[in-house]
């Protein structure tokens, strides 16, 4: 990989941000945002391969953000594009839905124990709407639960983040603490037990800004036994990880089956998916709920979900994710001693955090991230990064030489501790 270079010869992507700033609001939007993000930092992408991307100022990068999620193989994974093109050639959007959508339907509900059925949408919020709307039409209640801070999707129903007064829906959404039964119970006392239909849960707590909390398996336990107690149901959200941490749901280890989850991001290796799952105690009140999109049929997308699921397990995955944060974690570590540098690492390891101590303004982490970049490695200041199954030791050792130089900049700027 050639050094990087200096922001100021980046032309191609400061003029595209600066034509983006004349007919889209804000300039640019969405995950990786640059007006957000430190300057050295690209926006613009001309080509991908790997877990390398590539820049349209021609700067080469490992990318340990996976599009936020949704590279799971890596880019370009030969079996899935292979997939992909021979659906396309014989369709994609068409006036219903090829044989592909059945067998991609079989196979997920193959593969997730708790699942007896599947409906296909396009994106992660269509799926956590799908299953509440399906929560509601089972229980014939209208009060969720979802944990503070927690992003279930843009709707208004769930989002932290949306501006602007309350909906109706919001007023029917009750905030708990992850990991913590008494808050659980109290959001349930709060809305009223005959009125809740389901209690949201991701399978670890991953809100942006916030270093990760793994799930308390008495958490999760108890929170399927209240589901049970109080006649809700109890929803996973597996949009951000599943299929990273195990191949099924994401709580099978923990012996804790869900009633509905949602799943999109790594399902398809990059094309747009989504899927609600769910028991066949919930498949009568998912066929009483009208939801559609124009797109939610494409075929190649679902081509490429069923030949992404057989790679993941075919190619042990999962392990090789594993084997790959853990490289990274314990460079890390290393590099944080030597610089004599408080840090913390949270999550697992194929979605590891890093957050700087006392860096609530996330200034140590912006310096941090903005070198890494500028030394050819893609991570961010306040969300979780992502390992692929393409991170091989080689591309582990080039980030670790980005985070080296990372660590120096925060030691020259903020000092040691």
């Amino acid at each position: 990989m050639t050094e990087t270079v200096a922001a100021p010869a980046r032309t191609n992507d400061r003029r595209l941000r600066e034509r983006a700033e004349r007919v889209i609001p804000g300039g640019m939007y969405g995950h990786l945002s640059a007006r957000r993000l430190p300057e050295t930092y690209p926006q613009f992408y001309a080509s991908s391969e790997g877990c390398r991307v590539v820049d349209v100022d021609g700067r080469e990068f490992v990318d340990v953000m996976c599009s936020f999620g949704p590279m799971i193989l890596g880019y370009r994974h030969e079996k899935v594009e292979a997939a992909a093109a021979a659906q396309r050639r014989l369709g994609d959007t068409q006036p219903g839905p090829g044989p592909c959508m059945v067998e991609l339907a079989e196979l997920l509900v193959e593969r997730v124990d708790h699942a007896d059925w599947a409906m296909l949408a396009k994106n992660g919020s269509d799926a956590t709407r799908l299953c509440l709307a399906t929560a509601r039409a089972v229980t014939g209640r209208r009060a969720v639960l979802a944990a503070e801070g927690a992003y279930h999707g843009w709707s208004s129903w769930c989002n932290p983040y949306v501006d602007g007064p309350a909906t109706p829906a919001d007023a029917e959404v009750h905030r708990y603490t992850y990991n913590d039964l008494a808050s659980v119970r109290a959001a349930v006392e709060g809305a009223g037990a005959e009125n809740v239909a389901a209690i949201f849960v991701s399978p670890f707590r991953h809100d942006a800004g916030y270093d990760q909390e793994m799930v308390d398996p008495a958490f999760a336990a108890g929170l399927r036994r209240l589901c049970d107690d109080i006649g809700a149901l109890l929803v996973t959200d597996e949009v951000r990880a599943g299929f990273r941490l195990h191949h099924g749901s994401s709580w099978e280890p923990l012996g804790v089956t869900p009633d509905l989850s949602a799943w999109s991001k790594a399902i398809a290796n990059g094309y747009p998916i989504a899927a609600a799952l769910g028991s066949s105690r919930c498949a009568a009140g998912a066929e009483r709920i009208f939801a559609t999109g124009s797109f939610w049929y494409q075929a190649v997308p679902m081509a490429a979900a069923i030949a992404t699921i057989h790679a993941l397990a075919d190619e042990d995955a999962i392990a090789r994710m594993v084997a790959a944060g853990e490289r990274l974690r314990e460079g890390i570590e290393k590099q944080a001693v030597e610089h004599s540098i408080e840090v913390r690492q949270s999550g697992p390891v194929q979605m590891p955090a890093l957050s700087f101590v006392e860096d609530t303004a996330f200034e140590r982490a912006a310096v941090f991230c903005g070198e890494a970049a500028a030394h050819g490695a893609i991570l961010h200041p306040r969300h979780n990064w992502f390992l692929s199954a393409a991170h091989t030791d080689e591309d582990i050792d080039r980030v670790l030489e980005a985070t080296e130089a990372g660590f120096r900049a925060v030691r020259a700027a903020f000092g040691h501790g």
